[in-house]
């Protein structure tokens, strides 16, 4: 049986995740050295803005430096479903591009050979510049390692941090993600400081609503006045900054929800601690005095901003002030992280955009991968993948500042000389694919976007300072199948539980010890606490020995 037959009577198996229930030692590849092959063919996925990459100048003049010619078969349409036809019929492409493949899709299709193992290749012999970024960094070296210690696609991702507006440290743009903000103007026409403490935030928000400062002091209906509203449990809008004077802060994450690493490195769910029933009885009585919104279970985020814009709200949270409080936005000012009843607070970070190695993969009929993957190296130097994500010099970029680090043309000049915004402009020029933008390239090779240089600011000069301990859960952890499978079974029930008995706690008020001993049984035998906490642990731990 050839290796195309075989992969055809294992799809059904594969796809239905039944997998060897261990991979450990299989990865163990040797480099190709066949270097006859220079044409090659390349399916993937591109903009639906895309003018297509046969005649990108960049992608061909690097093609002409590695010496071979692409095919490229590029769609923005029925992608998945292309990939799907292709992979089943065995009748491959020499790699995928721009795909999105998950770690579990990487995982399957290594272990039957339709994607050959990477890891001999990321060497300074052959590929020089991701050899020396995955030394320089090895998180992202772990990110892309599968669990049988195979790499079956190039490593992609953003990373959009602090070290971009010349901090010395870098934080990601995600680290605190709700902002919170308080009515200075309200503030000083009551004779009253920025609260430094939720005991004191509390009094101010009682003196907003006796005093219904947005009609007072705005014109606004009388009774209009609400003295704080926020999202439920949301990204950039939630309430979850407040409980920092508890020592956590929950946000919404890309992991799972209240999952928090704790500095000797093991994992707990923080909504199942006394400081989580202790914050959430807290906060019950403001809802119950009226100082939180009665709506922030339920409104969007396009509601929040109407009643913010209109100047109704006093204490509110979001990504930017200006972008939430319209008009009456000077009249704002940061609220920082408050002290709890105890004096301390403590803020858990999120960690940063996503490392994926899932949009490059060379599939076994590739004859000569060396080469190919000569055309790719080139891909992780900071000039061309600027210029693979925005578009040429010449056409994005136009121009340099005095350190040499180009500009991207504005939105005016765009419409002036092609007709046509920036963002059009750089849909056109966008090449799906292996892109990974490191954080410092914003200062040595191109200009950041002037909101994310606004946001970095705040980040670094004001709410870091706040931060005492920056551990966190690693988003790039690599799970195995079977972790994926408990993952999958409990994660949306653990977490809409959790949220159920969290916003009817602040609603109505609790937990009794009756309840919370319920709720800490259903948590650990009806969703699986203790199997996700392993899950989490054994993936956190292989990460860390990957480094």
């Amino acid at each position: 049986m050839n290796k195309k037959m075989y992969r055809r009577a294992l799809s059904g198996f594969l796809a239905a995740g039944m997998v060897a229930a261990s991979f450990a030692g299989v990865a163990n590849a040797e480099a190709n050295t066949d270097t006859s092959q220079t044409e090659f063919t390349i399916l993937g996925g591109m903009s639906a803005l895309s003018r297509g990459y046969e005649d990108n100048e960049v992608l061909n003049a690097m093609q002409e430096e590695a010496g071979i010619s692409i095919d490229w078969e590029t769609m923005s349409d029925s992608l998945a479903e292309q990939v799907n036809i292709r992979i089943a019929g065995g009748e491959l492409p020499d790699a995928f591009m721009g795909v999105g493949f998950s770690n579990y899709d990487l995982t399957n299709y290594g272990a039957d050979g339709t994607f050959i193992d990477l890891s001999p290749y990321l060497t300074e012999e052959y590929m020089p510049n991701l050899a020396k970024i995955l030394e320089e960094h090895p998180e992202i070296r772990s990110a892309i390692t599968m669990e049988d210690g195979g790499i079956y696609g190039l490593p992609a991702g953003e990373q959009m941090g602090t070290a971009g507006i010349g901090a010395e440290n870098d934080y990601s743009i995600y680290t605190i993600p709700q902002f919170s903000m308080i009515n200075k103007a309200w503030l000083d026409d009551l004779g009253l400081e920025v609260p430094t403490t939720l005991d004191e935030l509390h009094d101010a928000l009682v003196a907003f609503k006796e005093n219904d400062m947005s009609a007072k002091y705005y014109g606004n209906d009388a009774g209009s006045t609400i003295p704080m509203s926020t999202g439920f449990d949301q990204w950039c809008w939630g309430q979850n900054v407040f409980y920092a004077g508890f020592g956590f802060t929950n946000w919404p994450n890309d992991v799972i929800n209240d999952l928090v690493l704790n500095p000797d490195g093991t994992v707990e769910f923080v909504c199942a601690t006394d400081k989580y029933r202790d914050a959430i009885t807290y906060f019950h009585d403001w809802f119950a005095e009226g100082l939180m919104d009665v709506e922030m279970f339920s409104q969007s985020d396009t509601q929040l901003m109407a009643k913010c814009s209109q100047g109704y709200v006093g204490v509110s949270t979001w990504w930017y002030i200006e972008e939430l409080m319209g008009d009456y936005a000077d009249d704002y000012v940061f609220l920082p992280i408050l002290d709890g009843p105890d004096g301390t607070h403590n803020v858990t970070v999120r960690t940063g955009g996503a490392t994926n190695s899932g949009n490059l993969s060379i599939t076994e009929e590739c004859e000569s991968p060396a080469n190919l993957l000569k055309f790719f190296d080139q891909w992780y130097e900071p000039e061309n993948v600027m210029q693979l994500q925005y578009g040429p010099i010449g056409t994005y970029f136009t121009e340099q500042d005095e350190n040499g680090v180009w500009l991207s043309i504005t939105d005016e000049q765009a419409q002036e000389q092609f007709g046509k915004g920036a963002g059009e402009l750089k849909g056109e020029y966008e090449v799906y694919g292996p892109k990974l933008i490191l954080s410092d390239y914003y200062q040595s090779t191109f200009k950041m976007e002037d909101r994310a240089i606004e946001r970095l600011t705040d980040l670094n000069d004001f709410w870091m300072p706040y931060v005492s301990d920056t551990t966190t859960y690693p988003v790039d952890c690599v799970f195995t199948s079977d972790e994926l499978d408990t993952i999958d079974m409990y994660k949306v029930d653990f977490e809409n539980t959790v949220a159920e008995n969290e916003g009817l706690w602040l609603r109505d008020g609790g937990p009794s010890d009756d309840e919370w001993a319920e709720y800490l049984d259903n948590l650990t035998y009806g969703c699986g606490m203790e199997d996700l906490l392993q899950a989490y642990q054994d993936a956190y731990d292989r990460y860390v020995e990957a480094e």
